[in-house]
């Protein structure tokens, strides 16, 4: 008897980003508008955060809304039709309906029918995250052109009068679309997790507790110190093995995009690493404020209209937070 031969599949040697898309929440909120239930003061979280507004979202948008806002626009700029997008992920802590899926609903809502679509939680690695599988997916030949969103609406699950988080967090999405390249444009990434300080930062509640009463609704707590630590010594050290892992040093780079998480912690990342002048940081949360997995492509967004000049340039980009989970890779910018 014969043994029967299986097909396998393989698709493109390499990946690169097409374009990129952004959505930022319509309401501009200043410090002044939140100091008063945390007893603080605009003056306190300039100097904590760099944070001088955040932009929200009003009561009648969804994370979803925001997301496709994004993609609409990263696939104008691409020039792949929809119908050609067979994969949709989403990054995405706030997703308030647990299901269907937002990609699911932003695939159907932007013309990717019958796109595979699902979302996933890396919290504010999630971008990176939902890269490093588009990127996979397509050389693995699972799909050949890919959305990957990173969308939150987080003042959706946020206490304004908690003063370990609630200032920081504003709302938005940020997208891109992935496709075959001709030459390398995503490196390997970095990627991992260590849940002995899950505790750190996430949710205070689950939303069992809250259905039978024992608690409020949940929403999303840190102990500062302990993830400040954490992102400064631990993800310095991932952004460097980032590089090794994409065969670059750090004067090669146009940008260096982190997680928009503090504006002291991105200075003290520029610091560890060594950056040269000439590298361009993305600062945007101190407009945008911290928009967990929509903060990276946000930021490359703005980078990119600010400076026009860095297209086809290296961008080395990291994620870090909730989980704790983590994630860098270096990008060619389109």
């Amino acid at each position: 008897m014969t043994e029967p031969t299986l097909t396998q599949s393989q698709g493109s040697p390499f990946t690169r980003i097409y374009a990129f898309g952004a959505a930022r929440g319509e309401n501009v909120v200043p410090n002044e508008d939140l100091i008063g239930p945390i007893d603080s003061s605009d003056e306190w979280i300039q100097q904590r955060t760099g944070i001088i507004t955040r932009t929200r979202a009003g009561a009648d948008v969804l994370a979803v809304d925001l997301a496709t806002d994004a993609a609409r626009e990263a696939i104008e700029k691409s020039g792949v039709a929809p119908e050609r997008i067979d994969l949709v992920i989403i990054a995405t802590i706030s997703n308030v309906q647990q299901t269907p899926s937002m990609a699911a609903v932003v695939a159907d809502r932007v013309g990717a029918n019958p796109a595979a679509a699902y979302d996933m939680n890396a919290a504010c690695a999630g971008y990176s995250y939902a890269l490093a599988q588009a990127d996979a997916l397509i050389r693995a030949g699972a799909a050949t052109y890919a959305l990957v969103i990173g969308a939150e609406k987080l003042s959706d699950v946020v206490d304004p009068t908690d003063r370990t988080i609630s200032f920081l967090l504003g709302d938005g999405a940020g997208a891109v679309v992935v496709g075959p390249s001709e030459v390398p444009g995503i490196s390997r990434t970095v990627w991992g997790s260590d849940g002995s300080k899950a505790g750190a930062v996430g949710m205070d509640h689950t939303l069992v507790e809250f259905r039978d009463g024992g608690a409020g609704w949940p929403t999303l707590r840190q102990e500062g110190q302990t993830v400040f630590r954490w992102a400064v010594w631990d993800m310095a050290k991932v952004a460097r093995q980032a590089l090794d892992a994409a065969g670059v040093t750090a004067d090669q780079l146009a940008a260096f995009i982190p997680h928009q998480a503090n504006m002291r912690i991105i200075d003290e990342f520029a610091k560890q690493l060594k950056l040269p002048e000439t590298v361009v940081i993305g600062r945007d949360i101190a407009t945008t404020g911290n928009t967990s997995a929509a903060s990276i492509p946000l930021a490359t967004h703005r980078l990119l209209e600010e400076h026009p000049e860095l297209s086809g340039g290296l961008a080395l980009q990291i994620g870090f937070g909730a989980g704790l989970v983590f994630g860098a890779q270096v990008v060619v910018l389109p």
